[in-house]
């Protein structure tokens, strides 16, 4: 079965020689080329590739940016980075924003078939000198489980006024826009501490949803 391959990169010297590598080792696949993310964007929007493989520093949208969109409106789509940036900060970006593989550029040749390989069966990525940093991507991981697993036991109410505080909305202000009564806010929020374990105190859950805020878009809250 053909595979269908979008590569984006802003360099066509690099981008050329990624292409041939790929078709070379893997016969069955259909090169898209994009030199920059906005064209990579447009280009998974008509053709709905297999996957993805996008370089982070390109001119309009970056590598992350057209990650993020991918994840959110395409998320059968395998996306992997192939980068030279090696910062434990920015792989944890990366794979935040729906990214299942991660390979530097001064790696590629060795590594980018096994990545295309793994991710094509849903599986994540690292490569082999990046391995210093997957225990503290685990341990990222496994709080924006937590925190998704907390977020579940909010009923639907609790939700929609988390949301409104988080937009910075008062009580009476969200009892207006739920057709309840402030009591019922209030006691919508207090519930709301006590299941997502955030100690009583004046604003404390405005407090904490300007803490989580990054967290709290990932679930589109």
């Amino acid at each position: 079965m053909l595979m269908k391959i979008l590569v984006a990169d802003d360099h066509p010297i690099f981008r050329n020689g990624l292409k041939t590598l790929i078709k070379d080792k893997l016969q069955k696949t259909e090169i898209l080329e994009a030199d920059h993310g906005l064209e990579a964007w447009d280009l998974v929007q008509k053709h709905n590739p297999d996957m993805v493989i996008l370089d982070i520093d390109m001119p309009y949208l970056n590598g992350i940016e057209v990650c993020a969109k991918i994840h959110e409106e395409y998320p059968a789509i395998g996306v992997i980075i192939l980068t030279m940036f090696k910062e434990e900060e920015m792989l944890r970006k990366a794979f935040t924003e729906g990214a299942l593989g991660y390979v530097l550029k001064d790696h590629s040749i060795n590594e980018i078939i096994e990545a295309i390989e793994t991710v094509k069966k849903r599986k994540k990525y690292i490569g082999p000198s990046l391995n210093e940093f997957i225990p503290s991507l685990n341990q990222v991981n496994n709080k924006l489980k937590e925190f998704e697993e907390k977020l579940g036991l909010l009923t639907s109410s609790e939700l929609k006024t988390l949301k409104l505080v988080r937009d910075n909305y008062s009580s009476k202000q969200i009892a207006d826009l739920l057709f309840v009564s402030p009591k019922t806010v209030e006691n919508y929020r207090s519930r709301i501490c006590k299941k997502l374990e955030i100690e009583p105190a004046n604003n404390s859950l405005l407090k904490w949803v300007l803490e989580h805020r990054d967290q709290l878009d990932k679930f589109n809250l």
